[in-house]
């Protein structure tokens, strides 16, 4: 397996990670929300925008092995 399909694999692995990551974190805000527990809403909230930048970082890798 060459760089570039090796960089591209693992981008795809980390886009959908970060996409999984980004869903549970906006899940875990919604149920905070109900709770009214603004720790698990702010720990929701840091899950999310984790999951945005894994998601993110992933598909600049694709991009770079395209």
């Amino acid at each position: 397996m060459g760089v570039r399909e090796k960089t591209y694999r693992e981008g795809a692995e980390q886009e959908a990670k970060g996409s999984a990551r980004e869903i549970e974190g906006k899940v875990q805000k919604k149920v905070a929300d109900a709770l009214n527990d603004e720790s698990e809403q702010f720990e929701g909230a840091v899950k999310e925008a984790a999951g945005k930048v894994q998601k993110n970082t992933g598909r600049a890798m694709k991009d770079l092995a395209d």
